[in-house]
């Protein structure tokens, strides 16, 4: 009997030494940093991320989430020498997507706002081509990410996605059991379920959210 695949986890949003190094303790295969200054997760500064992300191991995924970026703050943010992965969460379109991985010679995901089911589809059919992985999120909410809102999740049940993808939106350690049983996401994504207030991490959310996801 092949026995079931792994479920992997990123902690989105880390924004200090501390979480940092729960995500990385409890098992976390990546871990984000977010560049988007309306972000109560937003790290402001290059040295900043650059000293986060050096806490973190090889083997580790670390993620730069990024908003409708231009090239200047793209090579600002990449110049850390900590970003291994680019996650485009706004209104990127799929040429843009091609131009950013062609330039910066780094792997993309591309988040899909979903609030209705003909959103997974559009969403797969524009950016597969040109996304190393997809992120499925809930379109809801006053930022691109991180609302602590969920969508409905049957409309990734059966689906097939060509690509390696996440499911994200209102995750926490007690119904991400449940979204990856609906949805068989091979990934989640987890950003405000895992902090004790807005944009403020906690190491135990961190914790028992991993600890859940690796008991799947």
């Amino acid at each position: 009997m092949t026995p079931a695949a792994r479920i992997e986890a990123k902690i989105c949003g880390l924004s200090t030494p501390e979480t940092v190094d729960a995500a990385v303790a409890a098992g976390a295969e990546y871990v984000g940093f977010v560049t988007f200054p309306a972000s109560p997760r937003h790290v402001a500064s290059v040295e900043a991320l650059r000293a986060l992300g050096q806490r973190v191991p090889a083997g580790v995924i670390r993620v730069g989430l990024f908003v409708d970026p231009d090239d200047a703050l793209l090579d600002e943010r990449l110049a850390s020498g900590v970003i291994d992965l680019l996650q485009l969460h706004g209104r990127e379109t799929p040429q843009r997507l091609a131009e950013i991985r062609a330039r910066t010679g780094k792997p993309v995901m591309k988040a899909i706002k979903v609030a209705a089911a003909a959103d997974v589809e559009s969403g797969i059919a524009a950016y597969a081509p040109v996304a190393d992985r997809l992120m499925f999120d809930a379109a809801e909410g006053t930022l691109p990410g991180g609302n602590a809102t969920a969508f409905d999740w049957t409309f990734l049940s059966g689906r097939t996605v060509p690509k390696p993808w996440f499911l994200a939106g209102g995750l926490n350690a007690g119904n991400v059991a449940e979204a990856v049983r609906v949805t068989g996401a091979p990934a989640v994504d987890v950003s405000s379920g895992v902090e004790a207030s807005r944009g403020v991490k906690s190491a135990d959310l961190i914790r028992a959210f991993l600890d859940t996801v690796k008991a799947l």
